[in-house]
């Protein structure tokens, strides 16, 4: 008979939690790298439209071209304080939902290494039965020879 799991029903349900709660951690970590990425866009954005406006400013220029760059750079700051103020949400997202893969992870590790102590168990009187079995086998010949 083979090693049968009371439990194996239990351990697949946490597997599946685990695994639920490990995707949702991967969807975190990947809006939060389209964050990151997105804020090193603007920054890179802001440094060349300041850089466009000195050389601006050492020309002469429309007022209205200097105040639509100033604008600009106003816009792209205020993009990238909120996008700031979004990846401090992702992190502490990120954070809450590692703890709940944490708790899924060893309440599955737990089950798992109780499947693992008892199949060891198991595997260990199967082949205590078996030596006996063949140690009655001999045991047979030796008294009948």
């Amino acid at each position: 008979m083979a090693f049968q799991f009371p439990l194996a029903a239990v351990l697949r349900f946490r597997e599946s939690i685990e695994k639920q709660e490990e995707l949702a951690l991967r969807k975190i970590f990947v809006e939060i790298s389209q964050a990151q990425h997105r804020i090193d866009e603007l920054t890179a954005e802001i440094v060349r439209a300041r850089q466009s406006l000195e050389q601006a400013m050492q020309q002469v220029l429309p007022a209205v071209h200097i105040v639509s760059m100033t604008s600009q750079i106003d816009g792209a700051t205020h993009r990238k304080r909120e996008l700031l103020d979004s990846q401090a949400e992702l992190e502490r997202r990120r954070e809450m939902q590692n703890r709940k893969y944490q708790a899924a992870h060893n309440s599955r590790k737990t089950l798992s290494d109780m499947q693992a102590r008892q199949q060891d168990a198991y595997m260990q009187e199967r082949a205590r039965a078996e030596q006996k079995a063949v140690d009655d086998i001999f045991a047979s010949r030796a008294q009948r020879g």
